[in-house]
C-alpha cells in the first residue's frame, strides 16, 4: 500500500512497502535500475491488480498536487481557509501556544475578495496604506507575498473602472517612499527576503504609478439622465452627503454649475464641524479680507495637522467575547448569549494595533 503524505520523511514522496520495509518509489526505482539496466519496475510484482490500481491514482494525485503547489505560487494564502476570521491572542495559555500575528490575520481575512465588495473597498486600501508606512517589514515572506498580489489586483481593478483613483495614488505614494527608505538603507533594517526582490517590488511600484499617471478618463455617451440634468437642490443633496473634500473638488470640475455649488461656504463650514472640534478652528482660523471665514481653506489646513473621521461602508470587527476578528456578514462561532453586544466595528488603525506587542 503506497503511503503519501507530508510528514517527517519526506512532504509529498511515495512510499512502497517491500521485505526490507518501507521504501520510497524514486529510490526504489533507481536502485532496481542500478542491477540491472534493462529491466524496470514493474509493480505488478510488488502489488496485486487493486493494490496496483490504487497505488497509480494516488501518485498520479500527488503529482498533480506537486505541479499545482509549483506553479500555484502566486495564489493568496488566505484562500486555503476556509473560515474569514482569526483568534487573536498575543500570549499563550494552556489552551493555546504560540501568538498571532499581523501577516498571519492578513492572510486569513480573505482581502482578496473584500476589494471586489464596494462597501470595503475603501476599508482595505486605507488598511494597506498603514501597513505600507509602518508595518510592511513586520509581515512575513508568505504575508509580503499576499500584499503585494492583493495590490496588484487593486491597481488592475482601477485601471479597468476608472475608480477611486486618488487613494490609490495616495497608497502607492506612500508605498515607493517607505521602500525607497529600506532600499537605501539596506542593513540597518532587517528585511525578509533578498535585497533584490525589494528591489524589484520598488520597480513595479513605480511602474504602477506610472500606469495610473498615464490613465485616460473616458468619457460615457449616455442618451439617458444625467448628473446636469438633476434639479439644483437635489445635486446641492448630494454634495453635503460627501465626508472628503477632495471628492467635493473634483466633482466640482465636472461642470460650471456644479462648481458653483461646490463653492458654498455653508458647504465647507459643515464638513469643517464635522471633522474638527472649535478648539482647531480657533488654532488655525484663516479671514478673508472682508473678515469672513475661509473655510474651504481652513478644512485643508487643519487636515494636514490633524486626522479627519472615516467612513466606511463595512469593516472588520472584533468580538470582545471570543476574542476574534471577523467580518461580520461572514460571521464567526460565537459563543455569547447576546452576540451582537459583543461586537465593536474595528478601524484600520485599529486593526493594526490589535497587533502591536
Amino acid at each position: 500500500m503506497p503511503f503519501l503524505g507530508q510528514d517527517w520523511r519526506s512532504p509529498g514522496w511515495s512510499w512502497i512497502k517491500t521485505e526490507d520495509g518501507w521504501k520510497r518509489c524514486d529510490s526504489c526505482s533507481q536502485e532496481l535500475q542500478s542491477e540491472n539496466g534493462q529491466y524496470t519496475i514493474n509493480h505488478s510484482i510488488i502489488l496485486n491488480n487493486g493494490e496496483e490500481e490504487i497505488f497509480n491514482n494516488e501518485c498520479e494525485y500527488a503529482a498533480k498536487k506537486r505541479k499545482k503547489e509549483h506553479f500555484g505560487t502566486d495564489t493568496a494564502a488566505h484562500s486555503f481557509y476556509r473560515e474569514k476570521w482569526i483568534y487573536v491572542h498575543k500570549e499563550s495559555t494552556k489552551e493555546r501556544h504560540g501568538y498571532c500575528t499581523l501577516g498571519e490575520a492578513f492572510n486569513r481575512l480573505d482581502f482578496s475578495s473584500a476589494i471586489q465588495d464596494i462597501r470595503r473597498f475603501t476599508y482595505v486600501v486605507k488598511l494597506l496604506q498603514l501597513i505600507a508606512k509602518s508595518q510592511l517589514t513586520s509581515l512575513s515572506g508568505v504575508a509580503q507575498k499576499n500584499y503585494f498580489n492583493i495590490l496588484d489586483k487593486i491597481v488592475q481593478k482601477v485601471l479597468d473602472d476608472h475608480q477611486n483613483p486618488r487613494l490609490i495614488k495616495d497608497l502607492l505614494q506612500d508605498l515607493s517612499s517607505t521602500l525607497c527608505i529600506l532600499v537605501r538603507g539596506v542593513g540597518k533594517s532587517v528585511l525578509v527576503g533578498n535585497i533584490n526582490i525589494w528591489i524589484c517590488r520598488l520597480e513595479t511600484v513605480l511602474s504602477w504609478q506610472q500606469q495610473l499617471q498615464n490613465l485616460q478618463m473616458t468619457k460615457q455617451v449616455n442618451s439617458g439622465l444625467t448628473l446636469s440634468d438633476l434639479p439644483l437642490h437635489m445635486l446641492n443633496n448630494i454634495l453635503y452627503r460627501f465626508s472628503d473634500g477632495w471628492d467635493i473638488v473634483t466633482l466640482g470640475q465636472v461642470t460650471p454649475t456644479l462648481y458653483m455649488l461646490s463653492e458654498d461656504r455653508r458647504l465647507w463650514k459643515k464638513l469643517c464641524q464635522y471633522h474638527f472640534a472649535e478648539k482647531q478652528f480657533c488654532r488655525h482660523l484663516i479671514l478673508s479680507e472682508k473678515g469672513h471665514i475661509e473655510w474651504k481653506l481652513m478644512y485643508f489646513t487643519l487636515q494636514k495637522y490633524y486626522p479627519t473621521k472615516e467612513q466606511y461602508g463595512d469593516t472588520l470587527h472584533f468580538c470582545r467575547h471570543c476574542s476574534i476578528l471577523f467580518w461580520k456578514d461572514s460571521g464567526h462561532p460565537c459563543t455569547a448569549a447576546d452576540p451582537d453586544s459583543c461586537f465593536t466595528p474595528v478601524s484600520p488603525q485599529h486593526f493594526i494595533d490589535l497587533f502591536k506587542f
